[in-house]
Order: C-alpha cells, then sequence, then structure tokens
C-alpha cells in the first residue's frame, strides 16, 4: 500500500508449489525468457507438508508467463 493507503499491486501469482525444486525450475525458465519474478516462499520451516513457494509477475507479463509454463509442462 502506498501513503495514502490505496493498494498498488501490479503483481499476479502465475504458479504455486509445495516443490522447491520445481518452483526454481519455473522461475529459472521464466526469467531466462526475459520475465521477472518474485518467489515467495510461504512454508512453514519447521513442517515442510504446510504452506507453499509461490511466483508471482507483474500483471504486464501474465500472459507469456502463462505461456511459458504451459509450454513446459507439455515437454
Amino acid at each position: 500500500m502506498n501513503s495514502k493507503g490505496e493498494d498498488n499491486s501490479d503483481w499476479k501469482m502465475v504458479f504455486k508449489t509445495q516443490n522447491p525444486v520445481q518452483a526454481d525450475i519455473i522461475a529459472g525458465n521464466l526469467e531466462n525468457n526475459g520475465v521477472n519474478v518474485v518467489v515467495i516462499n510461504k512454508r512453514d520451516s519447521s513442517y515442510l507438508v504446510f504452506g507453499y513457494i509461490e511466483l508471482y509477475v507483474h500483471e504486464d507479463e501474465f500472459d507469456m508467463a502463462t505461456k511459458l509454463i504451459e509450454e513446459a509442462g507439455d515437454e
């Protein structure tokens, strides 16, 4: 939020997983294709079965990111 209390979030979650290796591979693939990625690890540090790792991209790159993820899943 900015100082006026408005939410200027232009980032969208493009992928969510509990597998850290999968998150790293997808984030790396997106970055290699020029997409800026923010990785947020919400997994519990004590019990690794709780929570997710979320990948966020800017809304302008969302369509390209989802296409790249779908293409990688088809291989």
